[in-house]
């Protein structure tokens, strides 16, 4: 079976068309190498396979005969992928939030506030409180 129609056929993607993409853009290995989306698939290939800037890790157990049902899948594919992928994705949507979206313009009013309520904060520990005599 060919390797787009067996990550569409396993749920991996919603459709043939964007697995052969993904086979294009150099998304998915197979053995470690790099696949064109006509690539055969065969019982206990190793396959990576790179989706939402996690690296999926499968073994191929079985061909399956067509699209199966999301109960089936684990018939045909064994995942080991690395509990660490996942917790990586987490630290960087994190690290996202933090900084302002590109193209949202100048800080609004009420951001400004926050910024001086927050440089303020700092003001008050670097100044010297104590009376001068």
């Amino acid at each position: 079976m060919r390797i787009d129609k067996y990550l569409w056929s396993t749920r991996y993607f919603k459709t043939r068309n964007q697995a052969t993409i993904a086979c294009k853009k150099g998304h998915i290995k197979v053995n470690e190498q790099a696949v064109k989306p006509s690539r055969e698939v065969y019982p206990m290939d190793k396959l990576i396979v790179r989706k939402n800037q996690i690296n999926y890790q499968l073994t191929v157990l079985d061909i399956p005969p067509s699209r199966v049902g999301a109960k089936l899948v684990d018939i045909y594919r064994k995942d080991t992928t690395p509990k660490e992928a996942f917790a990586q994705k987490d630290l960087l949507q994190y690290s996202k939030d933090y900084y302002r979206k590109k193209g949202t313009g100048r800080p609004t009013k009420k951001d400004r506030r926050e910024i001086e309520g927050y440089t303020d904060a700092h003001d008050d520990f670097f100044t010297d409180t104590s009376e001068e005599e």
